[in-house]
Order: structure tokens, then sequence, then C-alpha cells
């Protein structure tokens, strides 16, 4: 496994990858220090690389969109290999939610044809190894409200990242999923 740390608008984010693809994201901290030393925890056999051509194209889609730029990460290659198989299929449909547009955890449970398992999905949501490449910051409670954020920042960071990307006054916004 691998890693880079490099600077967004919001602070120092990390990705770690290997030979499946991307293995995890990790949002900033208060500083890049703390940043590194978390993803540490996270991936503690991981060593520093340069990008290769596919993760620096994963760091500059990042990067564009946390500068507001609508972009599109589905491109990117997960390595889901540990993911348990709910959990990846709550992640297929997030990362359908385009940039700017929100989804409530209901209707994803709906999608999965498992209406009445909103919880389940905000719990697979929570425990998201690539935040922002699957977007669990679009996902929000059902009366629009933020819900959790398991990243650096939690709620915070949330409202933050939907804010760049122009989604405003979430709890007035309906889902557009």
């Amino acid at each position: 496994m691998h890693y880079a740390l490099f600077e967004t608008p919001i602070g120092t984010c990390g990705l770690v990858w290997g030979e499946r693809g991307l293995a995890g994201v990790h949002l900033p901290e208060s500083n890049a220090a703390r940043s590194r030393a978390s993803l540490m925890r996270r991936f503690p056999d991981a060593v520093p690389a340069p990008p290769t051509p596919e993760i620096q194209a994963a760091i500059d889609g990042i990067v564009a969109l946390l500068r507001g730029e609508k972009r599109d990460l589905r491109e990117l290659v997960l390595d889901m290999e540990s993911v348990p198989s709910f959990n990846r299929r709550v992640y297929e449909l997030a990362r359908t939610i385009p940039p700017g547009s929100t989804a409530t955890y209901g209707d994803i449970a709906l999608r999965l044809g498992s209406p009445g398992t909103a919880r389940a999905v905000g719990q697979a949501l929570g425990h998201n190894p690539f935040p922002i490449v699957v977007p669990c910051h679009r996902v929000l409670a059902a009366d629009g409200r933020m819900g959790g954020f398991s990243a650096p920042g939690g709620v915070v960071t949330k409202r933050r990242m939907l804010r760049i990307e122009g989604v405003e006054g979430m709890h007035d916004e309906p889902s557009l999923f």
C-alpha cells in the first residue's frame, strides 16, 4: 500500500492505494501532521509514494470538486475487497448522486430494494473508507438534517462540502436523487 498527502481548499487530504485501486481517502484534520498521523493509524503498512497517473487524476478530481467544480469521481477505481456486500451496494448507489445534489438515507434504502433500512444505510455510510469519492456527505436525514458524518470535522465538514458543491439551505432542500 502507498499513500500521498495533498493540499485542497479545505486542508490536507490523503489517498491510500494498492494494486486493486484506491483503498482509502482521508479528509483533513486540523493540520497536515494530524492528517498524516490519522491516515497512518488507519493504514499502518502504507508507505509514501509519488502518485501514479490514476492516483494523480483522483487527486486532481478531489481538489477540483473541493474548489467548487462539478466533478464526478465515479471513474475512480475503488478497492472494495474488504468492504461488506451491503456497504458496497450502498456505496455504489451513493456514487450516483451528482455534485450539488442530495439524497436521503431512505432514498438509498428504497433503491436497494430494502425499505426500512435507512438506519443500516447510515451505518454503512458512517464506515465509508472513501469519503468524497463515495459522496456520503450528499446523504441527509429524511427531514433535511445533516445526519452524521464520521470524517474529521463531523457535520461542520459535511455542511462545508455541500456548500462548496452549491447545495444551500440543507433543511429546506428536497431530495434530488
